[in-house]
Parts: structure tokens; C-alpha cells; sequence
């Protein structure tokens, strides 16, 4: 009899860590590696959130806070609502998390049954379906495919949606894809809502500030203030503020399902770090015209990778709107074989086949729901992309 408990059975590693574990131990051994699967600002931290969190060990705050967070950055976080999404949140409707998973973990575990259903369009996070099967959910994923700009089209939704449906899981700017949801988009999307009063609104907006072009963010509360009372909207500190180690997430919702997943963190983390969320206040409330300066530059770097891509064999790689990844298909290379003569039959073989023959380290699109694609991360410099790209091109031409 095994002591591991059944429901571990019910789900699998993380894809994208994984890939990202296996990148590293080739690259210790001495292998010639690109790793283009985490998803992770190169930029260090800006100097002046750095400095809050050491002049914070500096003020002795270093012991435990409340278990969901400091009134500070609660505050914070309400401020940064009506800010930038014209969201009014009081302090005892925010939660503050390790991290945005755990934020979305906590709330999902706090509210489903077993057999609840839970919508997550594809492509996802690959975490996303994994955390409602450890709450008992069901994941019901519905395809959004490239035709359709991986965005969820209100006819879908609507099929998709059951007495069992619980929740929605929306992500914009997307991961994987980095596609975004305009206004007019997000209000399609909504309008379905509104006539199923059961369903809850779960949005995943931790890319909200890397857009580009004339791309403008949104989020669902904000479209449509009638799902206010239903959404939760969860962001963090990860990506706009290159804090991925930081480890801060947080969220605004309902009163009663902020109380349930505080109740939840009591009994398992408890508290952030004390530090990064002192680090997290001066963040927020701080200078942001380093944002603007990041974007640029992953601008320029998405427009070379996209380019590239599109100059290789087999592979047709859109423009996305925002985040720092790209999600090309590889439908032009599947049935295709290698050099050594193994047959490319799917996305996983092709970024096997990456991997093993040019040492680049991407994605394969099965990961996130939806095939045959691969997501690569541009958050890396030109040189390193050029390089990668290059050798992306290389393998497409020896496939015959």
C-alpha cells in the first residue's frame, strides 16, 4: 500500500519547470543550451524596491505578519485597483499570497466541491487545470485556436457553461499565447456572464502591464462593474516589477471569499515575507517609468523572434499583444523527419527534436491545452534570441 495519497494521481509536474530542470542539468554537463521556457524577466529588480526591503531589515521588520497580509500593502494594493482598473476594494477585500499560484491555489481549494466545474480557456497556464483537480474540480477546457486570435468567443462560453460550472478562469495578456482581450472583446465575454449568475469570474491578470503597440489592458470587473460582487482579480508583483523571487501575489474580491482563503493560508504558509511585502508598498506606490523602458525592449525582442520564426520551415508565429512569450505553430513540420530518421508526429516531438539536435529549450504547446504549438520565452537579450532563432531555423531545414 502506497502512503502517497490518491489525489496526487489526478495531476502531473509542472511542464514548464520541468523543461526549464532539464535545460539547466544539460547546460551544467557542458551542453551548448538556450533555455527559452521560463517564464521570467531578465531585468534585476529596480533599485528603489530593493532599497525599501533593506531599509525594512533595517526597521526590524523581520517578524510574522498577518497571515493574508499587512494593512500597508493591503492599502497599497487598493490604491493600485483604483489606479489603473478604476476597481474600489477596501482592506478586508484583499488577500496577499506567495505568489499569485498560491493566491488562485487558495481560492480554488476554498470553493469547490467535488465536481464542481471550472471553464479555463486553451491555451492556459499549464497550472491552471492541475489546482482545480487537486480541489476535486473538473477542468472544462474549451479551444481557442489560432484562427481565433487564442481568444474565447461568447458562443463557446455559453456551450460550455452548466449548472456544475463554478468558475472561469480568464488570463490576459495571455500565457502562453500573449494574446490580449481588447474592451470590446472582454465585453462579449462578459455579457455571457451576466446571464449565468452561478458562475464566478477568476482573473489571472499578472501580465496587465507588459502590452505593447496600442494594445490596451482591461479586466472583466472593470468592463462589466455587474460582475463585481463575482469576480476575483488576481495580479502580482512576478512580472511588471521583475520580482519572480520575490514571491508576492495578491487579489480583490468578496468579503466572504477573501475571509475563506485567509482561513486557508492560516493553516498552511501563513504569512508572505515581511520583507517583500515592505518591498511590494514601495513597488506599487513608487516611480513605474521603468515599465515603460522594459517594454521597449521586449518589444524589440518580440518583433525579431516573431520575424525569425516566420522565416523557418514549417513554423507560422502571430504577433501577440503582450506578456513575453510567443506561440507559433508547428503544424508544418508534424509528419516530418529528422536527421537521424525519427518521424515528427507531434509538438512534444519537435521540441524533443530542438532540444536533442540544437540545444534550444522550448515548450511543447500539449503543455498548455492546445496543439500543434511551442511557446518560447523572449524574456532574454537580442543576441541570445538571434542565436536561438537561428538555430530554430537550422533544425526546420534539415527536416525532409
Amino acid at each position: 500500500m502506497s502512503f502517497i495519497a490518491d489525489r496526487l494521481g489526478r495531476i502531473k509536474p509542472s511542464p514548464t519547470i520541468a523543461i526549464s530542470t532539464k535545460a539547466r542539468e544539460l547546460k551544467a554537463a557542458g551542453g551548448d543550451v538556450i533555455g527559452l521556457s521560463a517564464g521570467e524577466p531578465d531585468f534585476d529588480t529596480p533599485a528603489h524596491i530593493v532599497e525599501a526591503a533593506v531599509q525594512a531589515m533595517k526597521n526590524g521588520e523581520t517578524r510574522y505578519t498577518d497571515p493574508d497580509g499587512t494593512p500597508e500593502l493591503k492599502d497599497a494594493i487598493c490604491r493600485k485597483f483604483k489606479r489603473d482598473n478604476n476597481l474600489d476594494y477596501q482592506r478586508n477585500q484583499v488577500t496577499i499570497g506567495t505568489g499569485g499560484k498560491q493566491v488562485l491555489y487558495n481560492a480554488l481549494m476554498a470553493t469547490l466541491n467535488p465536481g464542481d466545474e471550472v471553464i479555463i480557456p486553451a491555451p492556459y497556464w499549464v497550472s491552471y487545470p492541475d489546482m482545480v483537480l487537486l480541489a476535486e474540480g473538473e477542468p472544462v477546457i474549451v479551444p481557442c485556436p489560432q484562427e481565433r486570435d487564442f481568444k474565447l468567443q461568447p458562443e463557446d462560453l455559453e456551450k460550455a457553461i452548466t449548472p456544475k460550472t463554478k468558475w472561469i478562469i480568464l488570463n490576459s495578456p495571455s500565457n502562453p499565447s500573449g494574446a490580449g482581450y481588447t474592451w470590446d472583446d472582454m465585453k462579449k465575454v462578459t455579457d455571457v456572464l451576466m446571464k449565468h449568475p452561478h458562475v464566478y469570474v477568476m482573473t489571472d491578470d499578472m501580465y496587465e502591464h507588459l502590452v505593447y503597440d496600442d494594445f490596451k489592458f482591461c479586466t472583466p470587473a472593470e468592463v462589466e462593474p455587474g460582475l463585481y460582487d463575482r469576480t476575483l482579480t488576481v495580479n502580482g508583483m512576478s512580472k511588471a516589477y521583475c520580482m519572480t523571487g520575490w514571491r508576492i501575489g495578491y487579489a480583490a474580491g468578496p468579503v466572504e471569499l477573501i475571509t475563506a482563503i485567509r482561513k486557508i493560508q492560516s493553516q498552511s504558509t501563513s504569512n508572505p515575507s515581511s520583507i517583500s511585502q515592505a518591498a511590494s508598498v514601495a513597488a506599487l506606490d513608487g516611480p513605474h517609468d521603468f515599465i515603460a523602458k522594459h517594454n521597449e525592449s521586449f518589444k524589440g525582442r518580440r518583433d525579431l523572434v516573431v520575424s525569425m520564426l516566420n522565416q523557418a520551415s514549417g513554423i507560422n508565429c502571430p504577433t501577440p499583444d503582450g506578456a513575453f512569450y510567443v506561440y507559433p505553430s508547428c503544424a508544418g513540420t508534424i509528419g516530418k523527419t529528422t536527421p537521424d530518421g525519427k518521424v515528427i508526429e507531434n509538438d512534444e516531438d519537435f521540441c524533443t527534436y530542438l532540444l536533442e539536435a540544437e540545444g534550444v529549450a522550448a515548450v511543447h504547446g500539449e503543455a498548455f491545452g492546445l496543439s500543434p504549438h511551442f511557446r518560447i520565452s523572449y524574456a532574454t537579450s537580442e543576441s541570445v534570441l538571434e542565436d536561438a532563432c537561428a538555430r530554430i531555423q537550422r533544425a526546420c531545414a534539415a527536416l525532409s
